[in-house]
């Protein structure tokens, strides 16, 4: 099984507002690198489209490890809260709607493709990954200032 290491990060001009997610994706010394943009969007949807993204890319069963500085990502998986909302059906503990809802559904049915790590890391720091990510996600938010500009 091949062993793929995947940064990500998403981030947000006003939130809601611009938006860009990139991630990072290394497999037997290759690298990767994938980004997007939305309009009006959150910074959450974007710390989500990253990592969907990238698990799109893969088209067989992986070992993974995931990093992220969203502890709204990683905590879903590592405190349990995404295996409780489906089996909720969606729902929160406290009986409202999931938000990111088509997300979610998306990363929990990648996760049970794949085996995957979520690691937190801490954003802004030393990590040159997760730091690439975001200066990518940042660079996909004025590109769609720009794009929007000139129409």
């Amino acid at each position: 099984m091949d062993k793929v290491i995947i940064y990500t990060d998403g981030a947000c001009s006003g939130n809601p507002g611009d938006g860009g997610w990139a991630a990072i994706l290394i497999c037997k010394g290759q690298e990767k690198t994938i980004s997007g943009s939305e309009k009006n969007t959150t910074n959450n949807r974007m710390e989500l489209r990253a990592p969907i993204e990238a698990l799109a890319l893969l088209k067989r069963e992986c070992e993974i490890e995931i990093y992220s500085d969203s502890a709204y990502l990683i905590n879903a998986f590592n405190n349990g809260w995404i295996y409780n909302w489906y089996k909720n059906g969606w729902k929160t503990a406290d009986k409202k709607d999931v938000k990111n809802k088509e997300l979610w559904e998306q990363i929990y049915s990648f996760s049970k493709k794949h085996k995957i790590n979520w690691i937190k890391v801490k954003g802004h720091s030393d990590n040159e990954y997760n730091n690439r990510c975001d200066q990518i996600a940042v660079n996909e938010i004025k590109k769609i200032r720009n794009t929007s500009s000139q129409e």
